[in-house]
């Protein structure tokens, strides 16, 4: 969905899937929410449900059963996520740069901790999480440079956005509960890990076709 921007503000595209169904819902909550919340604490909430997820990675070493506070922190992290501009944009009390700043730089944060702590669960590689993380900032940085030299702040790629990851990665953490850990015969992989290995390839093809065809865009328009 793409939303007017402020006077010297990037416009936003949001294309995902989900994005007219989300917004509408976000919508639908943000007048019916108390007058007492506020979108910092709806980014800490959002920033709460992180650390659930990944407690709850940690935590499945002692019992599988731990996964469904991950499945649960994936939703709070979610709502407080999604309604912190939202809300922000609904009562027109928005702070761009301040909030800009605060939304991403604990957003990057709470992705490292999700991301990263798939890769301390028995069911996932460090490395391959830590490959999965270094896609999504790649194509974070993307879309941040873009915004910048380009006046669009893309939300989302081939029809996907922060949500359709969550809801994939709520799949696999409940598939994970049922397969349960270890490695595909013959190799030092599990089912899980050449998930990871495919996402992260998607993640970094993405960051290098988008980044060759705005720069060849920037040069057709001589700087």
């Amino acid at each position: 969905m793409t939303t007017t921007p402020a006077a010297g503000a990037p416009t936003r595209i949001q294309q995902n899937i989900l994005a007219r169904g989300e917004r509408r819902l976000l919508n639908w909550i943000c007048p019916r929410l108390p007058a007492w919340v506020t979108p910092d604490q709806l980014t800490t909430l959002g920033f709460l449900g992180a650390v659930m997820v990944a407690s709850g990675y940690m935590l499945s070493w002692i019992d599988d059963e731990w996964l469904g506070l991950c499945l649960a922190g994936y939703i709070v992290n979610w709502f407080g996520d999604s309604l912190d501009g939202s809300l922000a944009r609904w009562r027109q009390i928005e702070r761009p740069n301040y909030g800009y700043f605060v939304d991403h730089s604990v957003d990057a944060l709470a992705t490292f901790l999700m991301v990263g702590a798939i890769g301390v669960s028995p069911y996932f590689r460090l490395d391959v999480a830590l490959m999965a993380v270094i896609g999504y900032f790649l194509l974070s940085i993307h879309t941040f440079i873009a915004a910048k030299v380009v006046g669009e702040f893309r939300l989302s790629y081939m029809a996907g956005g922060p949500t359709e990851l969550r809801l994939m990665l709520m799949a696999m953490t409940a598939t994970m509960a049922f397969v349960g850990p270890g490695d595909i015969p013959g190799t030092n992989f599990s089912p899980f890990d050449l998930f990871g290995l495919v996402i992260a390839s998607i993640l970094v093809t993405l960051f290098i076709v988008q980044s060759f065809a705005t720069a060849r865009m920037l040069r057709a328009r001589g700087g």
